[in-house]
């Protein structure tokens, strides 16, 4: 299938910021992945240093909106959003694009209206508010449609998806890193003179960049017996005061041993820099809490020179603490960098840690991210399936949320036709629909044991399969003894052990049980884990009391008295906010003598945090180092396995078929052992080693595309799953 795609950015085409820069680069990067690319751009350039080197490449077009067949007239800012939509719905009608990119929060909102577009959208949300006083309601309400319209949000770096996603539940699951990528590797001139010493800088022209300051730089330097050249590129002065902009006009144009170089293309821009000692990334000190990496502070390390930078978390993160060329706000914080950075072997100890921070940024792995991306979206048809003949699927429930990531790969399947039938109570429905579902579907996947799948069961047609996914709350009930096993085809069950449980329960047949694991997206949750993580335990849900928040605490308070710094992160709802929870004696009792304990105890007091109940759990978990498991009792225990995929430990108290799911080095007996294995595994240096080793376990036996090839499989062509081979012993 060739694949068709359009890019459009809201941003002048003839800037070099960090819009156009990304724009750019994931253009390119579509067509190196197989797509035929169309770049529309918000106005007709002045010129083409920006886009000439792009309409050369194969698989790109260049246009803009007074070309072409649909023209369109802009204002003297180029496209406003509503004429943006506009004329990408008419040439979409056109082409019929398999997705659309779209960077620019305000084109994006007008954009989640077009019903047209509506899930092939993918978002960059970049320009999104980056601090909560700018996370008003409204722009929650923008950015909730502009979620539930897009397939993919796409942002650039790690802090500001995370900050979204605490902020706007609906981006949750959806968001996902692509970063621009950066200039190949290249060296530095070999035949440049070490003075004067070259610095350079290629970026927006602007107040909180220091324009005006670093123009005093050479001065400055001068003054400490240092030679040094300032060259800038960049094209135009822009400031929200008009004195400010003509004072650095002339701070570019007139101080000595100051280069402007005006606007160039981005690889003259790049040249230029290259043939300077050192690069400048620094800004004023309201910019420290940036969400995204700056280009000035990545590019240089792919040119084989190194940037004076601010400290910030951020950038601390790239280049870690002791990075040489950290500089302070001020102009002599600059300045004290700067001489540092004129002595040959600092520069080549911060140009090597330079290059390794933009090596993650390469246009290889940009393109290898947007190929897992279209794969994900556009995936093939299943094997034994007809496009024109389409295998009717209905998924039946009274809630399915649990089947939320099937339900999304089963929607974008060619050869598969999906309807849902979603029950607003045991024995609430819409029964027409259920009826002509029952009527219509080739195959009909219950979720739940419960009434709907009886329902389907009594109505279930010659040639139709049904399946039934059971949980573990079924089993306290008579729905499954109630059903007709002879009507149903396969009964699921997420592990061997409740499978067993299920039939023993109900007397069912054993060929009728099928083992298909939870799927767990191990690409969304692979995050970097925030500094002291390794102190922290994290307990996903603690309702109702089987989950033995009671033995957490135990757990706390044995690891406190080995080390205070252990904390305990409870991301949970409150007993209160079940009334089937809070209105019998026994659970009530349970979190009143645990929260009575907490407030009392001087060891507890200050060591547990209750997070509030929400889908940010990716977020959450990059300050979790272990993950607990305290239940009595659990099927799966989905949290696990997803904190696993995130890097964190898993510590799992020995319930019934826990080692059906988990290896056993991470299941133990006794409170006492679970605090060893946490304090063994922090002061023994091992954190490390089996973080990365329970994420590879989760990956191999449950990562999402995995679990859904399995139930493709099952649904469409009857296949049963493989029983997985055993896992892991401890060591």
């Amino acid at each position: 299938m060739s694949i068709r795609a359009l890019v459009y950015c809201d941003a002048d085409p003839d800037s070099a910021d960090a819009a156009t820069v990304w724009t750019q680069s994931v253009t390119r990067a579509l067509a190196a992945a197989g797509c035929s690319t169309m770049l529309l751009l918000r106005s007709r350039p002045a010129t083409e240093r920006l886009t000439a080197s792009l309409a050369g490449e194969a698989g790109i077009v260049v246009r803009h909106p007074q070309e072409g067949r649909h023209r369109v007239d802009p204002g003297p800012h180029g496209l406003t959003p509503e004429q943006a939509v506009d004329l990408i719905t008419r040439l979409d009608a056109e082409r019929r694009f398999h997705l659309v990119v779209l960077r620019g929060r305000r084109t994006a909102a007008v954009a989640a209206h077009a019903e047209a577009l509506a899930g092939r959208l993918w978002t960059c949300v970049d320009d999104s508010p980056r601090s909560l006083a700018g996370i008003t309601s409204g722009v929650v309400a923008e950015l909730t449609d502009i979620a539930l319209a897009s397939r993919f949000l796409l942002c650039s770096g790690e802090e500001l998806r995370c900050f979204l996603e605490s902020n706007v539940p609906a981006a949750c699951g959806r968001t996902v890193l692509l970063p621009p990528a950066l200039a190949a590797p290249r060296g530095t001139a070999a035949d440049r003179p070490d003075v004067p010493l070259r610095i350079g800088y290629a970026g927006a022209l602007t107040a909180s960049r220091n324009v005006v300051e670093m123009t005093e730089l050479p001065a400055a330097l001068a003054a400490r017996g240092i030679p040094a050249e300032l060259h800038v590129v960049g094209d135009t002065v822009r400031g929200s005061s008009p004195e400010w902009v003509r004072r650095a006009t002339r701070a570019l144009q007139d101080t000595p041993n100051v280069v402007w170089h005006g606007g160039r293309s981005r690889e003259e821009a790049l040249g230029l820099l290259a043939d300077c000692h050192v690069a400048l990334s620094w800004h004023r000190s309201d910019l420290d809490a940036a969400l995204l990496p700056a280009l000035t502070a990545l590019e240089p390390g792919s040119l084989g020179i190194p940037a004076v930078v601010n400290r910030t978390p951020l950038n601390e993160g790239l280049f870690g603490r002791d990075y040489p060329l950290y500089a302070e706000p001020a102009l002599q914080g600059a300045v004290a960098a700067l001489e540092r950075a004129s002595l040959p072997e600092v520069r080549r100890e911060a140009a090597a840690r330079c290059a390794d921070a933009a090596a993650a940024f390469t246009r290889e792995r940009l393109v290898g991210r947007l190929r897992t991306l279209l794969r994900k979206a556009l995936p093939d048809a299943p094997r034994g399936t007809n496009p024109n003949l389409p295998l009717k699927v209905a998924v039946v429930g009274t809630d399915l949320g649990g089947l939320a990531g099937l339900v999304e790969h089963l929607k974008t399947l060619p050869g598969v036709e999906l309807r849902l039938d979603e029950w607003e109570g045991p024995h609430t429905h819409d029964q027409y629909l259920s009826r002509e579902l029952a009527a219509w579907a080739d195959v009909v996947l219950c979720e739940w044991c419960g009434p709907h799948a009886l329902f389907y069961a009594r109505h279930k047609r010659s040639g139709q399969r049904l399946l039934v996914r059971l949980h573990r709350f079924e089993l306290a009930t008579e729905w499954p003894r109630r059903l007709d096993i002879e009507k149903v085809d396969a009964v699921v069950c997420v592990s061997r052990h409740y499978a067993e449980r299920a039939r023993e329960h109900a007397s069912w047949p054993a060929d009728r049980m099928v083992v298909v694991p939870e799927g767990i997206d191990t690409a969304q949750l692979a995050r970097p884990k925030l500094e002291g993580a390794q102190y922290t335990l994290g307990l996903l849900g603690a309702i109702p009391s089987r989950k033995r928040l009671d033995r957490a605490l135990d757990l706390l308070a044995e690891l406190r008295d080995r080390d205070p710094r252990y904390t305990l992160a409870v991301k949970t709802r409150q007993p209160w906010d079940y009334w089937w929870v809070w209105n019998r004696p026994e659970e009530r009792a349970h979190y009143e003598r645990a929260y009575r304990r907490i407030q009392r105890s001087g060891r507890l007091a200050e060591a547990v945090v209750f997070d509030p109940y929400g889908p940010d759990v990716a977020a959450w978990l990059r300050r979790v180092g272990f993950v607990l498991s305290t239940s009595d009792d659990e099927s799966f225990h989905r949290a696990v396995a997803e904190g696993a995929a995130s890097g964190s430990v898993p510590v799992l108290w020995d319930w019934p078929g826990a080692d059906t799911v988990y290896s056993s080095r991470w299941i133990h007996r006794d409170v006492a052992a679970m605090a060893d294995a946490v304090h063994e595994a922090v002061t023994g240096g091992r954190f490390d080693e089996l973080r990365v080793r329970a994420q590879q376990e989760v990956a191999e036996h449950y990562a999402l595309p995995r679990v859904l090839e399995q139930w493709t499989r099952l649904i469409v062509a009857d296949e049963r799953p493989e029983p997985r081979g055993d896992l892991p012993d401890r060591d």
